[in-house]
């Protein structure tokens, strides 16, 4: 089939949305013919990986973006949003353009993948999929009260925004007009199912290429020194590593280490709690680190701590797996169905004391079981190679295709 992506963040070498757009295209790409729109800023990116050789058949990259006057309203978390409202807007008369040169089978929009954003691809006159689709997850109440200022205004506005969404009637003819959409958990489901779509599909998130997967198998840190605790990604609110580090000094495990690998707004205050719970001399800040050196520093470390407050999907989770790390994490969201009692410890979020009990009392756990974690890291490892490979995400998706086509669903 003649497939049209719609892929606003695509760009390789880089993890989230970014890797959703760019590892989807490629896995596609021997199944069907590929045509993917995506922004104009990622085109460097792309052409100079693809000027590097690599496998073939190849999708082909078309670029669009707003006007520059447009552009500049792209500052801050609150003119990315309305920059990506405007972009699926405007990108639609490229792509109607676009289909009556192809003759498209088939359109398919990936990235962003929050459900209370609409894409006019569906407007288009050929079958629509819908997904990976989440944003459905919140922060249990409890922990609100523990955010900071900024942190209490994002989630406020963040409600807000889904609220407008969900009363938006492009949102709502994506959702109506929609062959198939598939979701990273069963709460987005539901939110997508009200919204109208009438065929909903639950398939997890977050893959990796089975190339990368099998060379990010890593062996565990000499035996005998520190045990090391480690979290990676964006230093927000959401990603709750205030709640890591509070754990971590209340195991009382005066010999271990916690490194925190990222970068945000929320690191001083994480700095300065370290400081403040007396355990800063054992909690090390890398920073943001390139991608590489990131999956070095997991390698070096014995146990990922997640405590994500609302993820749809993690790839600290996927990739910690990959390299035959036990995960710690809540039992909330995309994180909660990656990892299994084999390969982490699954904690529940009722309230901060009681999370942060628990979460302590998994690390003290793992911290003194060295067998435990050998165990769990090789499941974690297995786990990784079998359910979370992108080549097995595109048998998937080429059968939702296929399915989307002929308008059979079940």
């Amino acid at each position: 089939m003649k497939v049209l992506l719609s892929a606003y963040a695509c760009e390789p070498g880089k993890g989230s949305e970014p890797a959703v757009g760019w590892n989807t295209a490629l896995a596609l790409a021997p199944y069907h013919e590929i045509w993917v729109l995506t922004r104009a800023n990622n085109r460097r990116a792309i052409e100079q990986e693809l000027a590097r050789g690599g496998p073939t058949p190849r999708p082909h990259f078309v670029y669009y973006d707003l006007p520059g006057w447009v552009r500049r309203l792209k500052r801050g978390e609150a003119g990315i949003q309305l920059y990506y409202y405007l972009w699926q807007i405007g990108v639609y008369s490229r792509a109607l353009r676009f289909h009556r040169e192809i003759g498209f089978d088939l359109t398919h929009h990936l990235t962003f993948g929050k459900y209370w954003a609409p894409s006019l691809l569906a407007l288009l006159p050929v079958p629509f999929v819908w997904g990976p689709l989440g944003g459905a997850e919140s922060a249990p109440q409890a922990f609100r009260r523990e955010f900071s200022p900024r942190g209490k205004l994002y989630e406020g506005l963040r409600d807000a925004g889904r609220w407008l969404g969900e009363h938006d009637r492009l949102v709502r003819m994506t959702a109506r007009r929609s062959a198939l959409a598939f979701t990273k958990t069963e709460t987005t489901a539901a939110r997508v199912r009200a919204l109208g779509a009438r065929h909903v599909r639950v398939v997890p998130g977050d893959q990796l290429p089975a190339a990368e997967l099998n060379g990010m198998a890593r062996g565990v840190p000499a035996h005998g020194g520190p045990v090391r605790f480690i979290s990676l990604g964006n230093l927000l609110h959401l990603k709750g590593f205030h709640l890591g580090l509070r754990a971590f000094a209340q195991s009382d495990l005066t010999g271990a280490e916690y490194w925190i690998v990222g970068d945000g707004p929320e690191r001083k205050r994480l700095q300065d709690l370290a400081e403040a719970l007396g355990c800063a001399a054992r909690v090390k800040f890398w920073g943001r680190l390139p991608r590489e050196e990131a999956l070095g520093r997991l390698a070096e470390s014995h146990v990922l701590v997640h405590p994500s407050l609302h993820d749809s999907g993690s790839f600290a989770c996927v990739e910690a797996m990959a390299v035959g790390r036990p995960v710690i994490c809540f039992d909330l969201g995309g994180p909660g169905a990656q990892v299994t009692e084999e390969t982490g410890v699954k904690v529940q979020a009722h309230h901060p004391e009681q999370a942060i009990r628990d979460l302590a009392g998994a690390m003290r756990l793992l911290a003194r079981d060295p067998d435990r974690r050998r165990r769990m890291g090789e499941a974690a490892r297995q786990r990784g190679r079998t359910a979370f490979r992108w080549e097995d995400q595109a048998v998937v998706l080429d059968a939702m295709y296929r399915r989307a086509r002929s308008g059979s669903n079940e």
